[in-house]
């Protein structure tokens, strides 16, 4: 029976193997052939083998995505959280290390508006160039997004130990959360509004879990909600967005045609699909095809067959994660828990919501499916923190189980149901001493002191 931790893993492995496989099936394209050139050669060198997929660079990627979810697992996890609880017990350095935090987290962010190294596709500034092998496409809001969720679950955690839990209080406890909250996600909803969005709703979740007044929270929707009217106001293609999603045939070969293309691909796949490798749509007709619409591409191939094995594996990781997060006992790591379940549970959401035509064209990849290097690392990273703060439990639910086995062969054992040993089991007579009235001679007062 695998523990929580070994299912994570493998459920993670198993997501990532998907990834490996159609990522490479969704970049195989048409190539004219040239003349006096074998057909069969031609179409062996263009065409997905398996020496191809082993030597791609996606199965790099998921070799050391593995690599840091194995290494997260090993992590000491308790021991860093009972020290930095420790260390931070004074509410004025919590809030002080808690915008330290934000701050490096906004640097971070900026970087893709850094000369040299900042880069722009499809007119959003999202990724950074680091002139390294493997670093030319980095995403910072992916390490944001995923630095955000420890950095708020240990302040959460941290004042929910106080006696009064300090986050319950608006002005000292909530307001420093919810500047850090607003400056990383506002900062990059300014590129990208699914992925901020994603960030403001798991922060906040986490607070709440950690003991935070709803009421609180329900003073700043207006203000939440304005911001975000204006920001797709203020850029037009998410106001286009919008529009194309409630009437995408009003654009067919315009704003409407990614919508239109993905609801295609869905739709003709039948049960079992057209087989892998053998989808239409890929060969330039649907949009972001190896990324953010990856899922069309195997309800395409693979039908639903394939599309409900995703939805399952998504569907026992997050079971399992929720277990784990039931059963931690650390205010700091069970919100941390709670954090990485629910990023990975919502961004899977709003990324089958998009492809099925049920929301409007947003950003967000599936995780550890849609080509990514920084989304697979460091979600596979994540997932490996939460299997190193079930492994406690587990040891401890191992040792327990032990112990009944153990009780329960005593029990079992026929020469103690004989009675032959079970006179040294009888508890011995306890002789209680008698009290000793203690002898004391009481002389009287002569009458010349009184």
């Amino acid at each position: 029976m695998l523990r929580p931790g070994q299912m994570v893993m493998v459920c993670a492995i198993a997501l990532l193997t998907i990834g490996v496989v159609m990522v490479s099936s969704a970049k195989m394209g048409v190539q004219p052939l040239e003349p006096g050139a074998d057909p069969v050669a031609a179409s062996q060198a263009s065409g997905v083998t398996p020496k191809s997929i082993i030597l791609s660079r996606s199965t790099a990627y998921m070799c050391v995505a593995v690599l840091a979810m194995f290494g997260a697992s090993w992590m000491p996890v308790r021991r860093l959280a009972g020290r930095a609880s420790a260390s931070m017990a004074d509410p004025k350095r919590r809030t002080i290390a808690l915008l330290a935090g934000t701050a490096a987290l906004v640097v971070v962010l900026s970087s893709v508006y850094w000369p040299v190294i900042g880069r722009e596709v499809n007119g959003s500034a999202r990724w950074v160039n680091l002139r390294m092998p493997g670093l030319e496409s980095f995403q910072p809001s992916e390490l944001a997004k995923w630095g955000l969720i420890p950095l708020v679950a240990w302040y959460a955690g941290v004042c929910a130990l106080d006696a009064d839990n300090r986050l319950r209080k608006f002005f000292f406890g909530l307001v420093p959360a919810l500047v850090a909250i607003g400056a990383v996600a506002g900062f990059v909803v300014l590129e990208d509004l699914g992925t901020g969005f994603l960030m403001g709703v798991v922060a906040c979740l986490v607070l709440l879990a950690a003991g935070a007044r709803l009421w609180h929270f329900l003073m700043f929707v207006p203000v939440a909600g304005a911001g975000l009217v204006f920001a797709i106001i203020e850029s037009p293609y998410r106001l286009r967005r919008i529009t194309s999603f409630l009437d995408p045939f009003a654009d067919p070969q315009g704003d409407g045609y990614h919508m239109i293309q993905s609801m295609t691909t869905v739709s003709g796949a039948g049960p079992f699909g057209r087989g892998l490798g053998h989808g239409l749509q890929k060969f330039g007709y649907l949009p972001e095809d190896t990324t953010d619409f990856l899922f069309a591409i195997i309800c395409e191939e693979l039908g639903l067959a394939g599309a409900t094995l995703v939805i399952m594996l998504y569907a026992v990781l997050l079971w399992t994660m929720i277990g784990i997060v039931r059963r931690t006992e650390s205010p700091v790591l069970k919100l941390v828990a709670l954090g990485v379940t629910a990023t990975v549970g919502l961004q899977a959401c709003i990324n089958l919501v998009v492809v099925t035509g049920l929301g409007p064209t947003k950003g967000i990849a599936l995780p550890m499916i849609s080509s990514g290097g920084t989304g697979w690392i460091l979600t596979a990273m994540m997932l490996g923190v939460v299997v190193a703060i079930d492994r406690p439990a587990a040891h401890a639910e191992e040792h327990a189980d032990d112990a009944d086995a153990t009780k329960a062969d005593d029990l079992d054992d026929p020469d103690l149901a004989d009675g032959e040993i079970g006179e040294t089991y009888e508890p011995a007579e306890i002789v209680v001493p008698r009290r000793v009235k203690p002898r004391v001679r009481i002389t009287p007062i002569p009458a010349a002191y009184e």
